[in-house]
């Protein structure tokens, strides 16, 4: 039985991301200038999935506004949320159960970066007729991560969530695959974690623990949880670099002068000035002003941004930035309206600065 549902989160406070995250969803954070959630959507799609359900927090309405109804895409998409307070992943899945109804699913954390495509996990899922299909990948610590377990003949026998000492380098990803019913019995009988949690991967050990057929195949291809800045910094500059040249057009207008290297996008409206030095991969939105800036490589800029003097690279700027300063900015998120400009006349004043709740600056 194919797989034509897919549930994707679109919830959490995303805490680890402060202070961007406390005035935009972390699933609407762009990477590539797209949101993230975008990716996650356009991955099931390719997969061959027809409907989607995607979970979001009490109140939330920007999450609707940029994702719409999945017309974009050809699909449809329907919001829901999780009832009862923060009770674990699991508990996400349990919320969409009428959704989901008696038919096979997806369930797919939206904040996971993947590169490869999902299409070869659905057909093996398919094939070998499983009840549950899990993707694992080798990452340098994962003890902040569902590890599997392994017995010594290389059987998947359970799996411990979040171990302080785990037993090997693999994680679980953000990608699982159900067959029909058998997510929501296993629920059923599992309770909390000591976190006062549903955890995921208690499903998981129950379904190899009463023999249901568990498949599992490695992420061979980039796989990151975007659960911290640098995490989303990397996966900017990992989906920029992969991007082929079409996918860089210039619809703005650039002057006789400006240096462009490498695969440069220029929206609508967008303007850079012949002093400018931009060295690809970088994507600048619409109705952008660049003058006597160098920028890039690994840059995304958000619509509405102006950028004078400064150099930027492997960075993501948000939308309505405007940045009027001789300074050199790497590694760095900035966030929506921020402004960034030359105190004139009293340098040795020091700064003048009005800063939000956990932000940090290293001068």
């Amino acid at each position: 039985m194919k797989i034509k549902k897919a549930i994707l989160t679109g919830g959490g406070r995303a805490t680890r991301l402060y202070p961007i995250t406390t005035t935009i969803n972390k699933h609407l954070l762009p990477l590539a200038n797209k949101p993230m959630i975008f990716h996650a959507i356009e991955k099931a799609v390719e997969a061959g999935v027809e409907e989607i359900f995607i979970n979001t927090n009490p109140g939330e309405t920007d999450l609707q506004k940029y994702v719409g109804d999945g017309g974009h895409w050809g699909i449809k998409i329907k919001f829901f949320e999780q009832t009862g307070g923060p009770l674990g992943i699991a508990h996400v899945v349990k919320c969409a159960e009428n959704f989901i109804g008696d038919e096979p699913f997806m369930f797919f954390l939206s904040d996971n970066i993947l590169l490869g495509s999902l299409k070869e996990t659905f057909e093996q899922f398919e094939k070998n007729k499983y009840d549950c299909m899990l993707a694992f990948a080798k990452v340098p610590d994962n003890r902040h991560l569902g590890v599997p377990v392994f017995d010594n003949g290389g059987k998947l026998i359970e799996i411990w969530e979040k171990p302080q000492n785990p037993p090997n380098d693999y994680a679980q990803t953000g990608i699982y695959l159900y067959g029909p019913k058998v997510f929501f019995k296993a629920f059923e009988n599992i309770k909390k974690s000591t976190r006062g949690e549903y955890e995921i991967s208690d499903i998981h050990t129950y379904f190899l623990k009463n023999n249901f057929q568990v498949g599992w195949r490695e992420v061979t291809g980039y796989w990151k949880d975007t659960g911290l800045p640098e995490d989303l910094l990397l996966a900017n500059k990992l989906l920029l670099t992969q991007m082929t040249e079409n996918q860089f057009p210039n619809h703005g207008t650039v002057e006789a002068g400006a240096k462009i290297e490498g695969h440069v996008k220029v929206g609508i409206g967008s303007r850079i000035n012949k002093n400018v030095k931009i060295i690809g991969p970088v994507m600048i939105a619409e109705n952008c002003i660049l003058e006597d800036c160098e920028i890039g490589p690994n840059v995304t800029i958000g619509q509405g941004t102006e950028i004078y003097n400064a150099k930027i690279f492997d960075s993501i700027v948000l939308e309505n930035a405007f940045i009027n300063v001789d300074i050199k900015i790497f590694d760095s998120l900035i966030g929506k309206g921020i402004k960034m400009i030359k105190r004139h006349g009293s340098e040795a004043e020091g700064h003048r600065m009005i800063i939000g709740d956990k932000t940090l600056i290293e001068i």
